[in-house]
């Protein structure tokens, strides 16, 4: 009997040996990088920039280095476009990351993921040209980041990691916002509104495919929140100031359910593709026409800026002046276009472990878990 056990015994580690070497084998190690790491890369505009913008010359409407953003949490301005922290700082504290760092900032480990976003930028290369970083040269970062990974950590190591990690993405509205501006009846033909929204979806589509083709697998998307409905947008159309922008309104919702629509279709015909998408515009809307639900006493109106609603963008601009309230907390919006701290804190949870209704079809929490580093087969078909 005690030699029927010995023979088992020696049996089990035999096997679980040659299941160490052959994991060892196909990459499905993690030497250089943090037990359970997956990491955060973020693609973006201002919802999401962490700072990138303070790294190159830009007119001051694209950058948000000056008092009195950052004053809630961190003290001092960073470059984030409110009172504290953003989406992504929430979301790489509940997956246990650090603080994302934004790409132009030097000296900066890029393991834990990085912060290519940046206020202004657009999806197409013509919003906001040579001001901004758009989709195309936040790509064009990545990839100068997937090289440098190679590079550092070798193939096996950096090809974990890239599957393994999430990339987060909030970007589109300044591409809708920047024709508005400039004629506001642009966007009244269906047709036009058709057109464009191929447009973006279109180079959404490339950009994704492009992270896909360099070993990205789980993406997660902000969708548009109803951006006519933005204290500057009112501002901007006073006749408008007790309503919303409809026209912006509807192309929000028809970019959503296109975007929608896109994911759907990329996870039917790429190989280990999945997403999550939360549904911004429904979450931002509740809060705005519903504020004391969410512990706010402002839905519409700014804390920081000038004008009705404190719609005109000059929060922080000394030689305009602005008004600035005293506990952000009690707004919904902290400038003319930008939630506050506490807003993003509740939109981060939505996004990390929403259920299905707010966020699908998974939850970034969910999503996080989804484990590739161990697959042998990443495919780029």
């Amino acid at each position: 009997m005690r030699a029927r056990m010995f023979s088992w015994a020696v049996f089990a580690a035999l096997l679980l040996n040659i299941v160490l070497l052959i994991n060892t084998a196909s990459g499905c190690r993690d030497n250089l990088l943090p037990p359970k790491h997956s990491a955060l890369f973020v693609f973006g505009d201002s919802l999401f920039d962490s700072g990138n913008n303070n790294y190159f010359d830009t007119l001051l409407r694209f950058k948000a280095n000056f008092s009195p953003y950052g004053k809630t949490f961190f003290g001092y301005p960073t470059g984030r476009a409110t009172d504290g922290r953003i989406i992504p700082d929430f979301i790489s504290e509940y997956a246990g990351l650090p603080l994302i760092p934004p790409y132009l900032q030097p000296g900066q480990k890029w393991e834990y993921g990085v912060n290519f976003a940046s206020i202004g930028g657009g999806v197409l290369d013509d919003t906001h040209p040579g001001y901004v970083i758009n989709l195309r040269d936040q790509l064009r970062n990545f990839m100068n980041v997937e090289q440098h990974l190679r590079e550092k950590l070798g193939d096996e190591e950096a090809k974990a990691l890239l599957s393994s990690a999430v990339y987060l993405f909030n970007i589109g509205s300044n591409d809708y916002f920047a024709p508005f501006q400039e004629n506001s009846r642009f966007f009244r033909s269906q047709h036009v509104q058709k057109e464009y929204i191929g447009r973006l979806i279109g180079n959404l589509t490339n950009a994704i495919q492009e992270i896909y083709n360099k070993g990205g697998r789980k993406f997660a998307f902000l969708g548009l929140s109803p951006i006519g409905c933005l204290p500057w947008v009112r501002a901007f159309d006073p006749p408008r100031t007790n309503g919303c922008a409809q026209e912006l309104v509807e192309i929000a919702k028809q970019h959503n359910i296109a975007l929608s629509q896109l994911l759907q279709k990329l996870e039917n015909h790429l190989k280990d593709f999945k997403h999550s998408t939360h549904d911004f515009f429904t979450s931002f809307s509740d809060r705005s026409n519903n504020p004391r639900k969410y512990g706010f006493t402002a839905g519409k109106m700014a804390c920081c800026g000038s004008g009705i609603y404190r719609g005109l963008p000059t929060c922080g601009k000394v030689m305009n002046g602005y008004d600035l309230c005293e506990n952000p907390r009690e707004f919904l919006f902290f400038d003319s276009g930008h939630a506050t701290e506490k807003a993003n804190e509740q939109f981060a949870k939505l996004l990390w472990s929403g259920d299905s209704d707010v966020t699908w079809p998974y939850n970034l929490k969910s999503l996080f878990e989804i484990d590739n580093k161990c697959r042998s087969n990443v495919s780029t078909e």
